[in-house]
């Protein structure tokens, strides 16, 4: 099964059952929103969870991309990249969790086929200030799956502040041979769906109120099950790197862990011009920015020639497709060109810089902070330019 049939698998299904499907956003959140990018399916949902009547009603299901700049540490392992899309569903003050966990349930092992013996459930174990999650947990226990309680890992938050509750996750089985041990006992067991019920609001005091809707929000990582159904190691072998896959290694020879991150950055680059971004000096167009520079960083740095015009269409064509972008691909091989010019110029300038007395010895913290904000500099790139 690949991508857009599982995508529409789970649209279907929660149609199915009264869900009304709403059209996904860009990664560009609506005027005043502070976050730079969208990063959950929840989040354009935001003032209907916190009680405003949704124009579709009380049950929603959606296919929502999204960008993470946290986890850009994280790109090149087997589960996280920084631009993905979320499957949700939601209850609007409609059913409960455990209702939306029978259908998970029921979704994974019938409309998809998972042996219910690959999977496991973590539920909420409750604190000195809430309960645990009982409902949650006796749901499980119904379907013969086993299950872990845990605290930390099992109470959902946006922030600080605002709606929050206990979550109860879906883990899926990615070793060889039968499932052992616990979710937080093995990385084998990979997560995939996360069902929160959002019970509380967290106030600025740190303490917790009842809501008095409350809601369920769902979301499942497309790549990451595809990547699992489909038998893959990591979500970069899936059916979306398809193309990337096929043309950098003939481009670029690289190790395992420096392919992930170029193909990665690239295809998050693509989607955010698709979105209408530009590179710039602050905003989003210096996360598109640091993106492309930490793409280009890897690629220069075992062979100086490599360029971004070596890049054919077709993955960045096929990119475009699969988000539903309307954008000429040359557009975007343009933007990336522009980009690596600029790059090539920091470069030549970080060289000069660095070859002054000062920078001769050890950085220090002050030095990194000096080389970035006076001359544009980031960490990664000066450690580049000093072990080059």
């Amino acid at each position: 099964m690949d991508t857009e049939q599982l995508a529409r698998t789970f649209l279907e299904y929660f149609e199915e059952r009264g869900h009304r499907r709403i059209t996904g956003s860009t990664l560009l959140p609506p005027p005043g929103d502070p976050v730079l990018f969208t990063t959950s399916g929840m989040h354009p949902l935001t003032p209907y969870l916190e009680g405003r009547p949704h124009p579709l009603g009380r049950r929603l299901v959606n296919r929502q991309r999204c960008l993470r700049t946290t986890d850009l540490d994280e790109v090149g392992d087997a589960t996280h990249l920084t631009v993905f899309e979320m499957l949700g569903s939601w209850s609007l003050g409609d059913y409960e969790g455990p209702r939306s966990l029978e259908w998970g349930y029921g979704l994974l092992t019938e409309g998809l086929g998972i042996d219910p013996a690959r999977l496991h459930a973590t539920v909420y174990a409750g604190d000195e200030r809430t309960e645990p999650d009982t409902a949650s947990l006796r749901m499980w226990q119904g379907l013969g799956l086993p299950v872990e309680p845990t605290v930390e890992d099992n109470w959902w938050s946006n922030g600080p502040t605002g709606p929050c509750g206990p979550d109860s996750e879906i883990f899926l089985w990615s070793g060889e041979g039968p499932p052992v041990s616990t979710p937080t006992g093995d990385d084998r067991w990979v997560e995939v769906w996360n069902h929160v019920t959002m019970s509380h609001r967290r106030l600025d005091d740190g303490s917790l109120v009842p809501l008095p809707q409350r809601n369920v929000d769902t979301g499942l990582g497309l790549e990451r099950l595809a990547s699992l159904l489909q038998g893959k190691r990591s979500v970069f072998e899936c059916d979306v790197f398809d193309p990337w896959r096929r043309a950098v290694p003939d481009l670029w020879p690289l190790d395992e862990p420096s392919l992930r991150l170029v193909c990665d950055h690239l295809r998050s680059a693509v989607v955010v011009i698709g979105d209408g971004v530009r590179p710039a000096a602050t905003g989003r167009g210096y996360v598109l920015r640091r993106l492309l520079r930490r793409a280009l960083t890897v690629l220069r740095r075992d062979d100086p020639s490599r360029t971004l015009g070596d890049l054919p269409p077709e993955p960045v064509r096929h990119t475009l497709d699969h988000f539903r972008q309307d954008v000429d691909p040359g557009e975007v091989l343009r933007v990336l060109a522009d980009e690596e010019r600029r790059f090539v110029r920091l470069l030549e300038r970080g060289r000069q810089v660095l070859a002054r007395p000062r920078f001769r010895g050890p950085l220090t913290e002050e030095d990194l902070r000096y080389l970035h904000d006076t001359h544009g500099l980031p960490r990664d790139l000066v450690t580049s330019l000093r072990e080059g």
